[in-house]
């Protein structure tokens, strides 16, 4: 992914791109925002639209069985936050970023002396640490993060999905964000940064499909790692992924016939569709108004080859991050792009929209209307079929 520190784009991307983190405490600590810094917080999330409270635990995976594939030594390493539908009135509130996280984003972009660090650590979320989870068998969803960038930046759209009865995992792959704490206090850089430009982005799709298959097999295994796996149907698996991270989606469901639906939110294919398609698995291209017929050329290549229910849509305004949390955090800090002016409230409200109706569909097998065309209250969006 290009970094552009040109123009006016270049002060929202101050925000879209997370740093090399320093050492972080113990999960418990890092998850748990101070008083201090929730009453000095001046930035919040647009709240889950959906009935229940949101839950949340994070997990450090080590696969044993690869040897990482951009340190070259060492196993495979997965840090995934887990949010469940949740009883209300229980746990307590979790931390959007650390404060050195937040302080290092700040430094690097050159606002530290304009936005307090505790106002972007202290970022308000709905979801609640060690909150009590909802009985019952929950559709999952996988959600990856685009290519340097922290799994944080997709905590809207997956407290949403939580709060409507998903239990979601957003994964972080080791080495491939700028920088990621692992327990400890150890901080993994982004290898990958450097050595894709060597191996090329399909090494990366190709690598996070492993990385699922095996976070698949910890979470839906005799003997899982997350101590509430019983809240999930192992026959109801979809992902969902920015960027690099929609990209992978395609590979890791040409790799694993769990993974029942897909959603490539604006990421080029680097890993093509198969000659075979995708054994008629349901998929949905969501994508930057320049993502139309003709604006990427895998996406061009690839779409005759989705052999399932499928949908190509865009929306007007928008831009490669519209799909995450940062336009609507950049949005309250007075930090806006002209380029992409698409409100960021709104981003997160039609990404919300479209993502939770197509998995309600394909997952939960209701009729989502929304999905059949253009909708008078949703001006901005654009179905292609070429």
């Amino acid at each position: 992914m290009t970094r552009r520190r040109t123009a006016a784009a270049a002060a929202l991307l101050t925000l879209l791109l997370p740093l090399p983190l320093a050492a972080a405490g113990t999960a418990a600590a890092a998850d748990t925002p101070s008083a201090a810094e929730r009453s000095r917080s001046a930035v919040e999330l647009p709240r889950p639209t959906g009935p229940f409270a949101v839950g949340r635990e994070d997990l450090h995976l080590v696969d044993r069985s690869r040897t990482d594939p951009w340190a070259g030594s060492g196993p495979r390493e997965l840090m995934v936050t887990m949010r469940y539908p949740a009883r209300r009135d229980t746990g307590s509130p979790a931390r959007y970023l650390t404060p050195e996280e937040a302080r290092l984003l700040l430094v690097d972009r050159g606002l530290d002396q304009a936005v307090p660090v505790e106002t972007l650590a202290g970022t308000a979320s709905a979801a609640r640490t060690g909150a009590r989870p909802l009985a019952g068998r929950h559709p999952l969803v996988v959600l990856s993060p685009g290519f340097t960038v922290h799994r944080a930046t997709l905590t809207a759209l997956a407290e949403d999905l939580a709060s409507r009865g998903y239990v979601v995992a957003a994964v972080d792959h080791a080495y491939e964000s700028v920088g990621t704490a692992f327990p400890g206090g150890r901080v993994l850089t982004c290898l990958a940064c450097d050595k894709a430009q060597e191996t090329g982005m399909r090494a990366v799709s190709d690598n996070r499909a492993r990385d699922v298959s095996f976070l698949l097999d910890r979470l839906t295994g005799p003997h899982p790692a997350w101590r509430h796996a019983g809240l999930i149907d192992p026959g109801r698996i979809a992902m969902a992924g920015h960027s690099i991270g929609g990209a992978s989606a395609i590979a890791a469901m040409a790799a694993d016939p769990r993974i029942r639906a897909g959603v490539n939110m604006d990421g080029g294919n680097a890993t093509p569709v198969p000659a075979t398609g995708l054994g008629g698995r349901p998929f949905l291209l969501l994508g930057a108004q320049q993502r139309g017929p003709g604006g990427n050329a895998s996406w061009d290549r690839d779409w005759p080859l989705l052999d399932g229910w499928k949908r190509w849509i865009t929306f007007d305004g928008s831009g490669h991050f519209t799909f995450s949390d940062f336009p609507a955090i950049g949005e309250q800090l007075g930090l806006n792009d002209p380029e992409t002016p698409l409100p960021g409230a709104r981003s997160v409200e039609l990404t919300r929209r479209y993502v939770g109706a197509f998995l309600d569909r394909h997952l939960r097998g209701q009729s989502r209307p929304v999905l059949d065309g253009p909708s008078a209250d949703a001006p901005e969006v654009r179905f292609h079929t070429p």
